[in-house]
């Protein structure tokens, strides 16, 4: 389509029909004072469609990006090698430019994919159940929070000390809404068990990541039992999916509500998002799911068909008897999720998994052998926490004017902590390499030189 601009003769005669002499008595109704006298200070004039593309490539090869130098960032976000096949199948016009599924007549396909999803992921969180997908990690956790208080009908939520701090804040935010009480444990690399003596008979949900913010990994059936106890639910929230290729699923521990960011498998990291949010459950507390749900049925004719089974969000009920406000899935990344996953297989996963935590071993390896670092984390999958000799946020910065992202500071997530300005938090996935370990390595040495 092609853009034709407005003639004088055009702007006159859409003046004259709204009985308007000039463009600026359109705005009669803005104050003066807060009106422009002038060009707004530094913002260039009207340009060529070639000097603003120059102009913007200029800005973005400013970027520092996460492919073209040693990536050790991580938590919550992870660099996975996506492969091609992933992004060609889901710019098919039937996927990229779907709508939602309510004619299950026109969309079989998005629909039995979302079917597959859902098994995939109720699959590898070790639940019986889960839907087809939410926004991102963050809004997950929140959604069951918001389902623990449902099924218990409590309002006291004990937080673990090793959630994710941007998790935490969405259900900061969140709270003050719905009137749930939000304790919290202390955030820490060293796992201790504040948590669960927060644990109480008005607690609704316990919630905790796994493996953690900081990169433990640790049994999660101490957190079900005391949990349970107290008549509360366990909500394990995973950021990490590909470490369950390795480590115990939370379903199998104990866990009655899985959630998650499913970012790491199919979706890259897109400048923070979109990301797709996973959610997985006992099949009792279904009906308490928030989202949507694809389930199998059979047509007039006997054969095998897909539908949205269960959709109790406000768009279809009474708000106030709706199990969520999010109108939506991320079904785009749903999809990607999907296809990868169908790639890897159960074999793949455990070998993609495996060389996850190899590299993360010799990272992990080659940064305590410098004096003065010291690692805070000794069973972890992908991700650990070392403690550097010096402020570890000056030290990342150093290290990335030199070309190496070194990992995320724990004072950059927890500014307020000032006994933990020395953590730093370094990620290695598959498509970290020995060079990389050896420059990060290098690099850090030279700053605590």
């Amino acid at each position: 389509m092609r853009y034709l601009p407005l003639s004088p003769a055009d702007r006159q005669q859409m003046l004259a029909t709204v009985g308007a002499t000039s463009v600026d008595d359109l705005f009669v109704d803005v104050p003066a004072e807060a009106r422009l006298e002038g060009p707004i200070d530094g913002l260039p004039h009207h340009a060529s469609e070639l000097a603003v593309e120059r102009h913007m490539k200029a800005l973005a090869a400013r970027n520092t990006v996460a492919g073209d130098v040693p990536f050790f960032l991580g938590a919550g976000a992870y660099r996975h090698h996506v492969p091609a096949s992933v992004d060609h199948l889901i710019q098919r016009g039937e996927f990229l430019t779907a709508y939602t599924p309510y004619q299950p007549e026109i969309a079989q396909g998005t629909l039995q994919m979302l079917f597959e999803f859902q098994t995939q992921v109720a699959r590898l969180f070790g639940c019986d159940i889960a839907n087809a997908s939410m926004y991102d990690g963050s809004t997950a956790c929140w959604e069951a929070v918001g389902m623990a208080r449902r099924i218990t009908r409590r309002t006291k939520a004990v937080i673990d000390g090793g959630l994710h701090p941007h998790y935490r804040s969405v259900a900061r935010t969140m709270a003050k809404f719905t009137g749930d009480t939000l304790v919290e444990a202390t955030p820490s690399p060293e796992r201790g068990e504040e948590t669960l003596g927060l644990i109480d008979g008005e607690t609704s949900c316990v919630v905790v990541q796994y493996p953690d913010v900081f990169g433990n990994v640790f049994d999660l059936r101490p957190y079900a039992e005391a949990a349970h106890a107290a008549g509360a639910l366990l909500i394990a929230v995973v950021t990490e999916p590909v470490a369950l290729g390795m480590i115990e699923s939370p379903g199998s521990m104990g866990a009655d509500i899985v959630v998650g960011e499913g970012q790491s498998i199919g979706v890259g990291l897109q400048f923070g998002g979109p990301y797709v949010g996973l959610f997985a459950a006992k099949e009792k507390y279904v009906r308490q799911m928030p989202g949507r749900l694809c389930g199998e049925t059979v047509d007039a004719d006997g054969r095998r068909g897909f539908v949205l089974t269960l959709s109790t969000r406000e768009q279809h009920i009474r708000r106030e008897k709706a199990t969520s406000n999010i109108c939506t899935n991320s079904g785009l990344c749903a999809l990607a999720f999907s296809i990868h996953m169908t790639l890897l297989g159960d074999k793949g996963l455990t070998q993609l998994a495996a060389i996850n935590h190899a590299r993360a071993c010799a990272a992990a390896d080659a940064l305590t052998a410098i004096p003065g670092v010291t690692l805070k984390t000794p069973q972890f999958f992908n991700e650990f926490t070392v403690e550097l000799p010096v402020p570890a946020r000056a030290a990342v910065r150093a290290m990335a004017d030199k070309g190496v992202l070194g990992g995320v500071s724990i004072a950059r997530l927890l500014p307020d902590r000032d006994d933990l300005e020395c953590g730093l938090i370094v990620a290695a996935t598959e498509t970290v390499t020995e060079e990389d370990i050896a420059a990060l390595a290098a690099a850090l040495k030279e700053q605590l030189a």
